[in-house]
């Protein structure tokens, strides 16, 4: 049985690839069983597209796995809180399992600023856990800005 560590080391690849792209390291892979459907990292700047998170693409990439946009009984393993768009593309997806590492402050839709994935409202309510690799995830990020700053 794979661990949520196990799952988390194979988002933060993806993170890395990102980061060695010039894109904001986040990096995602869904889950089902123990087969990934969907991997990916940013590519905002690569495909000059502001939805090319790493959690859209690779929910595209998992619905062409599935031939169905429904991913029932799939987990999602991303390094950094999803934001308000992806925890929309989330719920779309009806995924009921979120694991992150960083939590998001200042746009974090997965219960730092928003809580869109546990809403009384919609009747939608998901497994969230933050704080996986969560150290890792931080000092990527901080390389990363620390990098942009000096540019």
């Amino acid at each position: 049985m794979f661990t949520h560590e196990y799952w988390m080391k194979k988002a933060y690849l993806e993170s890395l690839k990102a980061y060695q792209n010039g894109e904001v390291p986040v990096g995602a892979v869904i889950v089902k069983g123990n087969s990934i459907l969907g991997k990916s990292g940013n590519q905002v700047e690569k495909l000059k597209d502001p939805t090319a998170h790493a959690e859209v693409l690779c929910i595209t990439q998992a619905c062409e796995q599935l031939s169905d946009w429904r991913l029932e009984g799939c987990s999602l393993y991303v390094t950094k809180e999803p934001c308000i768009m992806c925890a929309g593309a989330i719920r779309n997806a009806r995924i009921k399992k979120v694991f992150f590492g960083l939590r998001d402050a200042k746009e974090g839709a997965c219960g730092s600023r928003f809580d869109l994935l546990r809403d009384e409202k919609t009747g939608f309510f998901a497994d969230i856990r933050a704080g996986i690799m969560e150290q890792d995830v931080k000092e990527l990020f901080d390389e990363f800005f620390k990098k942009v700053r000096k540019q």
